[in-house]
């Protein structure tokens, strides 16, 4: 049975992202872009004290829902700024609830005719939903082979996360985008084949995660590029990105702090140099397999610093039943 604790925490949670999403439409229609700000800071703040004592599972989802909603506030707010708000309120409710990407004005067209594409990127979710799966029940069973502690728990581990992502930013995340195709929204796949990418831009910036540059892109780096130059305005977005990763990654176990920031750190360092190296002609990064093996070690190296030891020990294993 669910405890009181939880419960608590889970109507908390519900009451602050109903205010957010009520509040945030009144901040978009006003375009009151540094409220929006303040906005999710005093949510987040709400969330991480209500859900103090509950499962680290919970908390990690509870805050992350909730800088989702609120950074949606933000793009939105700053996407319209300079122009005429043309989202109607119940566009917006399904936007913020229903779609993980940050850009509204494809939820304009909400109840349009099916678009093409809808059911080929809902039944490619399915497929990864299910390959996810099975990677993960193989990662439960690894645990069971005599390979010693390390090994089982670096391969059961590896399992582990990718089968969640696949679960995740391949599956659930694409019927989403299907489904909303379907109902004449032109959403997109979030992920695009991000193995395919042929340097450490194109990864970041057009493949892994768009939902995420789309919104570091529109609230952070758009409005500092002219400002503190389009490289600082680089560092400043991974740096973000780096704090909501520690919000999410670190703050639910109460350890790890600084891994996740220094990861995202490491990328806008070597997103940089790639730059520099890619301008002054280095032949390595002009063949594709090269290219990709660059980007591929850039991205997975680093990595035990993003998904440190205790998120792993509190989170990912206990997720599928397991525990270190």
């Amino acid at each position: 049975m669910i405890n009181t604790t939880v419960l608590i925490s889970l109507f908390y949670f519900g009451i602050t992202n109903a205010g957010v999403v009520l509040l945030g439409y009144a901040f978009i229609k006003y375009k009151m872009v540094w409220q929006s700000w303040v906005l999710l800071i005093a949510s987040i703040f709400i969330v991480h004290f209500v859900c103090l004592q509950a499962n680290p599972i919970l908390r990690m989802l509870a805050i992350i829902a909730t800088t989702f909603t609120s950074m949606k506030v933000i793009a939105v707010a700053q996407s319209y700024k300079n122009k005429k708000l043309t989202l109607q309120f119940n566009q917006w409710l399904v936007f913020a609830g229903g779609w993980a990407g940050m850009r509204a004005e494809p939820f304009e067209n909400l109840g349009q005719p099916p678009l093409p594409n809808a059911w080929p990127m809902i039944w490619f979710g399915v497929s990864r939903v299910i390959a996810g799966g099975v990677l993960i029940l193989l990662g439960r069973q690894i645990v069971l082979l005599p390979l010693g502690a390390q090994p089982v728990y670096l391969l059961t581990t590896a399992f582990l996360l990718v089968g969640l992502s696949l679960i995740l930013h391949f599956g659930l995340l694409c019927i989403s985008a299907g489904t909303w195709r379907l109902k004449g929204v032109n959403t997109y796949y979030l992920f695009k084949q991000p193995a395919r990418a042929m340097s450490l831009t194109e990864f970041w910036g057009k493949r892994w995660n768009m939902a995420f540059s789309e919104m570091t892109s529109i609230t952070i780096f758009r409005p500092l590029r002219n400002k503190i130059g389009p490289g600082a305005a680089l560092m400043v977005a991974f740096g973000f990105s780096g704090l909501l990763h520690e919000l999410a990654l670190s703050v639910p176990v109460n350890s790890g702090y600084g891994l996740p920031m220094i990861y995202f750190v490491i990328q806008g360092v070597m997103v940089l140099l790639e730059k520099v190296l890619t301008d002054s002609g280095a032949a390595f990064l002009k063949y594709p397999f090269a290219a990709r093996l660059w980007t591929l070690f850039w991205v997975i190296a680093p990595m035990p610093l993003l998904f440190h030891p205790q998120f792993i020990r509190q989170i990912v294993w206990p997720m599928v039943g397991l525990h270190v």
